[in-house]
């Protein structure tokens, strides 16, 4: 019954192609897809919000690490968004092959893992690769880690702003069907049903809701000043969006009857950590002093004077 009603429904929903809009630029001899220029305005804006943020009074971070940080993040994002996808969301059934192991066929086969440009990036995978590439360039740099994490975590809600965008445009990663006024029929939906547009809600939840939490506890109180306090809310927030997101989004088609079994889909049970983490993280850090002005300035002077 359900389904007899939604199907009737379909002529009042919104169509996705009516909306007119493009999944990137044709160049003639190339397509520039909005996929890459969203990831990309992501890391560019980060940096150059990272790089105000170090010229604050107490930053960890002069500017020649923020610029090796630029570059090893943005491999972490690539490389460890795209593996994690791979290992987490495809080749989990027989129809679905495993990205490690298939190569697209054409003129030029390509191995599926590398092709980018087709979309399929994990939040989990890349938030990894984000925390190796700060762990080395904090290695190599002798910096805090927890201190760095905070910086960074305060950027992040962009990159996620811009790559949901960028999966609506795509029309990928559509919601489950439901009857509400601004559901949307997406054309690579095979049941032409309406759909929650849920990329839009992880857009807000994950990205809005997240930059406008993040950006004035930095610049509008003293909780940089309070080791993983930013790094926490900023995974609880990030990681509990991520959850209620999941209730209104399809499961992937692999991974549907594992959601079904257990209940929760792949996404939450990946989720339900960081949540932990984020909590416990903002605990231990209101529950240790602050770091004072002086303490702050003896102990980063150094960052601070090479910064200016």
């Amino acid at each position: 019954m359900v389904l007899l009603s939604l199907l009737a429904d379909a002529s009042q929903a919104i169509r996705f192609e009516d909306l007119g809009l493009r999944r990137g630029i044709d160049l003639g001899f190339f397509e520039l897809r909005f996929y890459s220029l969203a990831y990309l305005a992501g890391i560019v804006l980060g940096y150059w919000h990272l790089s105000k943020m170090i010229k604050a009074p107490g930053s960890p971070l002069a500017q020649r690490h923020v610029d090796d940080l630029f570059f090893y993040c943005t491999m972490g994002i690539i490389l460890g968004g795209r593996i994690g996808y791979a290992a987490f969301y495809t080749g989990g059934s027989s129809t679905e092959p495993s990205m490690f192991t298939h190569f697209t066929p054409g003129a030029f086969p390509s191995w599926d893992l590398l092709r980018l440009w087709d979309g399929g990036m994990s939040f989990h995978g890349g938030a990894i690769g984000v925390l190796l590439a700060i762990a080395w360039v904090c290695r190599s740099n002798k910096l805090q880690f927890i201190r760095v994490a905070d910086y960074i975590a305060v950027n992040v809600g962009f990159g996620m702003l811009f790559g949901r965008l960028a999966n609506f445009v795509n029309g990928e990663l559509w919601g489950r069907p439901t009857d509400v006024p601004w559901a949307m029929i997406f054309p690579t939906d095979p049941l032409q049903l309406p759909r929650h547009p849920s990329q839009l809600y992880e857009a807000a939840l994950e990205g809005l809701l997240v930059i406008l939490i993040m950006l004035p506890l930095f610049w509008k109180t003293r909780a940089r000043w309070r080791p993983g306090l930013l790094v926490g809310v900023f995974t609880a927030c990030i990681a509990a969006g991520r959850f209620t997101v999941e209730f209104f989004r399809e499961p992937d088609a692999q991974l549907s009857e594992f959601a079904r079994q257990t209940g929760l889909s792949m996404g939450q049970w990946l989720t339900l950590p960081l949540i932990l983490i984020g909590i416990a993280l903002v605990i231990r850090a209101l529950v240790r002093p602050p770091l004072g002005t002086t303490q702050a300035a003896k102990g980063e002077g150094a960052a601070s004077t090479e910064t200016a």
